[in-house]
């Protein structure tokens, strides 16, 4: 059965891309280690891959990159979201796919490379049975008998800890993390600073905004890891950059294309200078939020 390639360099990426015949289908994922839905999507792959023998040539190739770890990679196939799959054949871009729906995943391999052997509904393994053992007379046995009845009481022991101090800390963060949105304008949130973004993603943001000539504060999530887990819950979006005019999530560099698009001009209130001039550059050595 074929298997995933793990690509952990750009010059190995280059290489096996360059190896393979023009008539053997690339299957590119890109994903983060963070993002839930990407293991949904190697978990996918997996089973298409297991369904494809190994031949000689080989007729389907399944690589899989850090879209973070290999941004001028991601950003030459455009890649603003993860998990996010892209089919090649011969240096052309056939199809790309954003998401882990299964049947869309499975349904553009299969279009392009064909049907592979039985991977079960979907492209997934069929579900486990996990059916209850019973005894000889029907009867469910001891360690699965049904506790449906049951009621603590007052003499048993507490079944969890004690939630008022972790409620105080909630508490403060979220005030915190309400004045960090608002501390300008137009705040984002990034992996590194604008002088030295650590991921493609912040890095396209930024220049998306310098090309506005948009003038924006920022906080480097990678120095503060409470304001990185909490500002995931807080702004129930799990993935950075993020991005907030006037206190409101406006989203991630997706959804900022997608504003961009649909009006030019909506940045048009936060500019400190002409289009295509660009905002001034925060200063590398401030990791709290300031305007730029």
């Amino acid at each position: 059965m074929s298997t995933i390639t793990d690509i952990k360099t750009d010059d190995a990426f280059r290489s096996h891309i360059s190896s393979l015949p023009p008539t053997t289908l690339a299957v590119i994922s890109f994903h983060t280690p963070w993002a839930a839905p990407c293991k949904q999507m190697r978990i996918i792959l997996e089973a298409l891959a297991s369904s494809y023998p190994p031949q000689t040539p080989p007729i389907i190739s399944f690589l899989s990159l850090d879209a973070e770890e290999l941004p001028d990679i991601s950003e030459s196939y455009d890649v603003t979201a993860v998990p996010f799959l892209v089919l090649e054949r011969d240096g052309k871009v056939l199809e790309s796919v954003s998401g882990s729906d299964a049947s869309k995943i499975r349904d553009a391999v299969e279009r392009h490379a064909g049907k592979g052997g039985n991977t079960g509904k979907l492209g997934l393994p069929p579900a486990l049975d996990a059916t209850p053992r019973e005894n000889g007379e029907g009867e469910q046995t001891e360690k699965t008998k049904n506790l449906s009845s049951y009621a603590p009481g007052s003499s048993d022991p507490a079944t969890g800890p004690e939630m008022s101090s972790t409620a105080g800390q909630k508490e403060e963060l979220d005030k915190r993390l309400g004045e960090l949105v608002k501390a300008a304008p137009v705040m984002l949130f990034m992996k590194g600073t604008p002088s030295t973004p650590q991921c493609g993603f912040s890095r396209q943001l930024v220049g998306l905004l310098r090309e506005n000539g948009v003038r924006y504060g920022f906080f480097n999530i990678l120095a503060d890891e409470e304001v990185r887990q909490g500002l995931k819950v807080w702004s129930d979006w799990p993935t950075f950059p993020q991005l907030y005019l006037k206190g409101e999530l406006v989203g991630g560099l997706d959804i900022v294309k997608e504003e961009l698009e649909n009006d030019p001009d909506f940045f048009s209130e936060y500019q400190a200078a002409p289009k295509g001039k660009g905002g001034m550059a925060a200063p590398e050595a401030q990791t709290a939020p300031i305007s730029t």
